[in-house]
């Protein structure tokens, strides 16, 4: 027999603050406090369970009707002499009389549990686990504060209550049953990982699916934030859906992790996008947060995948979350996709113990690594200013220069046209994933450009023109994304300038609304430009949109023929401008700029000077094209090298000597004929005639290798990289090196010349700065060892000082 109980939908639920029956009331804690809650319920229903069954009808018997004859309405057995509250242990018995009387009815403890005579151990045991169950639903109903909390426990306490009575399954009646949306959110994650990154190699999507499973467990058992506290954090959002919402989350998903008589299912299983776009900015932004507190705690197999892959994941995936026209939420998605779903699953197990993730409805402060930066002194402007277009590839560029005459040495142009040729199909270079550490920081927002996502408009204020309804929405837009996140500028200053007419604004532009911004004034007579503020909003950062930006503001000022930035920046945003090219060098003179833009206390100017050749907004483009040629034609170098050719046999007949030019493959090892002023010898031969002893090099070298082995910043460099602690690293370094490996190669005398010394000792910092971002320790490291290692070059004499 089922017996069903109404939960009023819409109602809030456990926790004033989100956090599940262990700990009534008190909010915020992800994990740890679900783990112990559920742990001390357990305990308690096994110890329960064990005890003699006289024992256990005494405890039915609490919460069933009395079947005295007469009509007897108690509905619960109730002890003369109730224990003490708490309980003492060293006091109760187990001595259980079913002829005692209850203090309600007067009837016997055997007239409440005659119905119980003939049930099975098993059934007993479930109706135990349900009345435990009960009790403590009982104590989250006195102990919740919120008035709304409450009845929903109440309600829960009443269905509960009632299946002990009817001796039946407890099911709640809703007008709607699980799943309430589809498709749910871990289909759609599977459609995300289909849609963005089935092309990747096996490795690299195992990877992405391994982030994938790490969201979708976090959302299983994150902790939403209650109806009201929604209410005082976004006003205008759906307050009934999500209390709706909330609610189900509650009854089916956060309070049978406590009370297991209550079917259990899991919160990306049932639930789809509209649930996953009212969590997803403040779940992202708490665990980021996390991430970053914690990252010396995290294990060092770890550590790259959470700090650097899984921030963009999760942007990448914020992108589809809030499209509206993302493909990953048709369920007929895989019917048209390519290749078979790819599978993560979760499975309900106990909650992770995990520290700490509090809610904070604080305004978050600005990334400087993004794009949350300031010119502390200065403006804004808005003019009603066409929408900046970028430099045609063909348009004739400003201020160019001749192209330089060909040099002896150059790479021949028939080598140049034949490896362009195997590039200039954009199949033939291999993709970038978005997630690796060597992707540009603004591919994303370029691919975006490209699709229309985004769009990017200089725009400002005019008093001469009739005021354009779009600008003036725009120009709002921009005031409030510079207000929320530079909250130290005082709103009416930044209100004054960006409706200025003297300055401008280039505006990023996404789904119709504002995101963000540079404001920026021209002087076009002294030769530069003031940038004033630069800022994303907070939720559309970490995604290249600040890089981007900046490069669109770089050719718009290309083609008004202004080639130098000035700015004041506070320190929040030297990072960021460093970034973009810009530094403390300023080019520009000082007669130029004094008079023109104030100097403020307590920020740094600094300057950016711009070349007229670069078209700033492919330039990662452009780069990544030509490190391709240089592998291509390394490659080709290399194969060249190896090549080997037939001994000389010549002198066995009895010749005495031959010209060098007939030596096979001296050519290709750099050989010239002999000129004036020139040697016949190879250039591997003159530097062995400039170095003379070998024992002298050996020492030399070796003395050099121990003061590098000895400085405090070689620490990641002295052992090869183990394949568990950086998966992926061999797949990206191809040619890997290290001081032991050097040490050994010393020891065998591999070092014949300081230049293949002084060639893998480059690799080691060259494969750590194209492994690692520049923001990473071991980047860093290499930069202060490369430095102390070129000291001790020059002070043995191997190159000049």
């Amino acid at each position: 027999m089922a017996d069903s109980a109404g939960i009023q939908q819409g109602s809030p639920a456990i926790g004033a603050a989100g956090l599940v029956p262990a700990a009534p009331g008190a909010g915020g804690t992800e994990g740890s406090g679900a783990a112990g809650g559920s742990a001390r319920i357990a305990v308690k229903k096994a110890q329960l369970r064990s005890s003699p069954r006289p024992k256990k009808l005494e405890k039915l018997g609490v919460y069933s009707s009395c079947k005295a004859e007469g009509a007897c309405k108690c509905n619960g057995w109730k002890s003369q002499n109730p224990p003490p509250t708490p309980p003492r242990t060293d006091q109760q018995s187990n001595t259980v009389n079913l002829q005692e009387p209850c203090r309600s009815c007067s009837h016997t403890l055997g007239d409440h549990v005659t119905h119980l005579e003939n049930v099975s151990e098993e059934e007993v045991n479930r109706l135990l686990g349900i009345v435990l169950d009960v009790e403590y639903l009982y104590t989250c109903v006195h102990k919740e504060e919120d008035a709304d909390t409450k009845q929903v426990y109440f309600s829960l306490f009443k269905l509960l209550r009632k299946s002990i009575l009817q001796m039946g399954k407890p099911t709640l009646e809703a007008q709607e049953s699980p799943p309430f949306e589809k498709p749910s959110i871990e289909q759609g994650v599977n459609n995300f990982v289909q849609y963005k990154f089935s092309h990747l190699p096996s490795k690299e999507r195992q990877t992405i699916m391994e982030l994938a499973k790490m969201f979708l467990n976090q959302i299983n058992y994150w902790q939403l934030e209650t109806p009201s506290q929604r209410r005082q954090r976004v006003p205008t959002d759906d307050a009934a859906g999500y209390k709706a919402n909330y609610t189900r989350w509650l009854c089916y998903c956060n309070v049978p992790q406590f009370c297991d008589s209550l079917p259990r299912y899991e919160t990306t299983q049932i639930f789809g996008r509209t649930l996953l776009r009212s969590v997803f900015t403040v779940m992202r932004k708490q665990l980021l947060e996390q991430a970053r507190q914690e990252k010396d705690k995290l294990p060092p197999e770890k550590r790259t995948l959470i700090l650097t892959h899984f921030p963009k994941f999760l942007s990448m995936l914020e992108e589809e979350v809030y499209s509206h026209s993302s493909p990953i939420w048709s369920q007929d998605f895989l019917a048209g996709a390519s290749g078979g779903q790819i599978p993560i699953h979760t499975v309900i197990s106990a909650p992770p113990v995990a520290r700490p993730l509090y809610y904070s409805t604080s305004p978050v402060s600005v990334d400087p690594t993004t794009c949350g930066s300031v010119s502390p002194a200065r403006k804004t402007v808005l003019e009603s200013i066409p929408v900046g277009e970028k430099r045609k590839p063909t348009e004739p560029l400003p201020h160019e220069e001749t192209k330089r005459p060909r040099a002896v040495g150059d790479i021949p142009l028939e080598l140049i046209n034949e490896v362009m040729a195997t590039i200039t199909d954009p199949a033939a270079i291999p993709e970038t994933s978005l997630l690796s550490a060597h992707s540009a920081r603004d591919e994303a927002a370029r691919l975006e450009e490209r699709r229309g996502v985004i769009e990017f408009h200089v725009i400002g204020n005019s008093l001469n023109q009739k005021p354009n309804k779009r600008i003036l929405m725009w120009l709002v837009g921009l005031q409030n994304v510079f207000s929320h996140q530079l909250p130290r500028m005082p709103k009416e200053y930044i209100t004054r300038l960006v409706f200025d007419p003297k300055h401008k604004t280039l505006s990023l532009i996404k789904d119709g609304r504002v995101i963000g911004g540079i404001c920026f004034r021209m002087f076009p007579s002294q030769g530069f430009t003031e940038i004033v503020f630069c800022a994303v909003t907070s939720n559309e950062q970490v995604k290249g949109y600040g890089t981007h930006l900046m490069n669109h503001l770089k050719e718009y000022h290309i083609k008004h023929e202004i080639l130098n930035f000035l700015t004041y920046a506070d320190e929040y945003a030297i990072g960021y401008f460093k970034k973009q090219g810009f530094s403390k060098d300023i080019k520009v003179p000082k007669a130029k700029y004094v008079g023109y833009i104030k100097d403020y206390e307590g920020a740094t100017l600094m300057g950016c000077e711009l070349n007229p050749s670069i078209p700033y907004t492919e330039f990662s483009v452009i780069i990544k094209k030509q490190k391709e040629i240089i592998k291509k034609l390394i490659e080709r170098k290399q194969a060249a090298i190896r090549k080997v050719y037939p001994g000389l046999s010549c002198f066995k007949e009895g010749v005495r000597q031959i010209p060098i030019e007939s030596i096979p493959g001296i050519r290709e090892t750099g050989w010239k004929p002999v000129g004036k002023g020139q040697t016949s010898l190879p250039p591997s031969i003159v530097l062995w005639k400039e170095l003379k002893d070998p024992d002298q090099l050996y020492s030399t070298l070796k003395t050099i290798l121990q003061h590098v082995k000895s400085h405090p910043n070689a620490w990641p460099f002295m052992e090869p990289v183990k394949k568990t602690e950086a998966p992926g690293y061999y797949q990206v370094i191809r040619f890997p090196m290290d001081l032991k490996t050097m040490s050994e190669r010393l020891k065998s005398r591999y070092y014949t010349t300081r230049k293949l010394f002084m060639a893998d000792m480059q690799r080691i910092f060259t494969n750590c700065r194209e492994y690692n971002p520049p923001e990473s320790e071991y980047y860093k490291c290499a930069n202060l060892l490369e430095k102390f290692f070129y000291t001790k070059i020059k002070e043995a004499g191997l190159i000049e000082k």
